[in-house]
């Protein structure tokens, strides 16, 4: 026998061990029948089971009775999800221009976005930004953050206020400001007042 013939025999019995193992593969087929109501699924893992269902809470409710309403409020916040809106109060007596609210509010966010907070500024009056963050967990960094800025006074989220130890309120300063004004040259308040309700 020659090299080409045997060749050719090797790839002929090829081909047939190829073809038997194709044959059989498709005998082997499994069939599975439409009526399954007898079968039992038993392969689901505990995370499958869970999925979709709302999670427990993993605090143990504090006894309120105890608390006093800061708190109360901290507890609250704690606890808190989901987005939580509030106002920086910018400096009181500092002569701005919309643009300049605008570009403030713009720079902030693009500053804090850069630390991985997200939050938005938006610029609401010629004293008063408004933020819109996605978390209460960076409430913090977001504090701190604003605090530190010379054109921010303080910042206000529903009923509380956080401002720099030894501040007084804005609210404060702005009646000792008209009172001032008033007895200087009897301004009214509401005169006083005009220009730091501008809108944006």
């Amino acid at each position: 026998m020659n090299l080409k013939a045997i060749t050719i025999l090797f790839l002929f019995s090829l081909l047939l061990s190829l073809n038997s193992h194709f044959a059989l593969a498709g005998k082997g087929r499994v069939h599975i029948p439409d009526e399954l109501d007898d079968v039992f699924d038993d392969e689901e893992d505990d995370d499958w089971k869970e999925w979709g269902k709302k999670p427990s809470p993993s605090f143990a409710p504090s006894d309120l009775t105890k608390m006093d309403t800061s708190q109360i409020q901290d507890e609250m916040m704690k606890r808190h999800t989901g987005p939580v809106i509030g106002f920086v109060k910018l400096r009181f007596g500092v002569r701005r221009t919309p643009d300049m609210v605008a570009e403030l509010a713009m720079k902030w966010t693009h500053v804090l976005r850069t630390g991985a907070v997200g939050v938005r500024f938006t610029g609401v009056d010629l004293n008063t930004v408004m933020f819109n963050m996605d978390s209460i967990k960076d409430l913090e960094e977001l504090k701190e953050f604003v605090l530190d800025q010379s054109e921010a006074y303080e910042i206000k989220m529903g009923d509380q206020f956080f401002r720099r130890p030894g501040d007084p309120s804005l609210d404060e300063i702005i009646q000792k400001h008209n009172s001032e004004k008033g007895k200087e040259d009897n301004t009214g308040p509401e005169e006083i007042d005009g220009n730091l309700k501008t809108e944006l």
